[in-house]
């Protein structure tokens, strides 16, 4: 049974006045929520456990999965569905995630893609799954423009972070103009990744609010994070009114 979280506990301001009344996750397109769209992409490439941390308004959300369509959808296709609770504090991603560990690795200890809820793509998740190997986590990457990069050797090994416009390069042993920056090949996060209940349990003395890519910034010399490259990647990324607009014209 192949697992995996959506993260969707995000205040969702970018579409707002949509999230003004509800959460990011059940804003419609095409009269289904976002969070139907994205646990149908998974369910059809195999995974079955699913698990959803939620924050701003929660209580729709359980709702949502527990009644009505979404919730007999689910049971027709032998999806369980399990709610990682963060009401009572946003935790950022790396602490949802960490909060989630207990519900995700309850039965064994194999990988578990995460997914943000505002994503949909023609990702090819199961060979993203498949591909962790021993690493501690796989990041399905792109070279699209963006204005922050991941920094990646030819071992396709991760080893920073670079923000082009402000000229900001993490960690701090890589330096703007310096030959071991200039190396590295720049490509942009998805949003999509696969985790090791190894580097989980790497989380474990850090703060309880924390972005994971912070966490994968400061330890990719110290943990196995890759990356891997879908050449055909068609990404979009729903965080905007005009674009949720523009998918409904289509």
């Amino acid at each position: 049974m192949r697992k995996a979280l959506i993260f969707a506990a995000g205040l969702g301001t970018r579409l707002a006045p949509l999230t003004d009344s509800r959460p990011k996750a059940l804003v419609e397109l095409k009269g289904r929520a976002l969070l139907w769209h994205v646990a149908e992409r998974l369910q059809a490439e195999g995974f079955t456990n699913l698990t959803i941390n939620v924050h701003h308004f929660a209580g729709q959300i359980k709702d949502y999965v527990s009644h009505g369509p979404f919730a007999e959808w689910a049971a027709s296709n032998g999806i369980s569905i399990n709610i990682s609770d963060e009401s009572a504090l946003l935790l950022d991603t790396g602490g949802g995630l960490r909060k989630a560990a207990p519900l995700i690795f309850d039965r064994d200890d194999s990988p578990v893609l995460i997914h943000n809820v505002d994503i949909l793509s023609n990702a090819h998740l199961d060979e993203l799954y498949h591909s962790i190997g021993g690493a501690d986590a796989m990041l399905l990457v792109s070279r699209r423009e963006t204005s922050r990069y991941l920094l990646f050797d030819d071992q396709m090994r991760l080893r920073g972070w670079q923000n082009i416009k402000t000229g900001e390069v993490r960690p701090s042993s890589l330096k703007p103009q310096t030959s071991n920056l200039k190396t590295l090949t720049p490509l942009a996060f998805s949003g999509i990744h696969v985790v090791s209940k190894h580097m989980v349990d790497a989380m474990k003395d850090w703060p309880d609010k924390f972005g994971i890519i912070d966490f994968y910034i400061q330890n990719c010399d110290s943990l196995n994070i890759r990356g891997l490259v879908q050449p055909d990647l068609k990404l979009t990324d729903i965080g905007k009114i005009d674009v949720l607009r523009a998918l409904e014209a289509e």
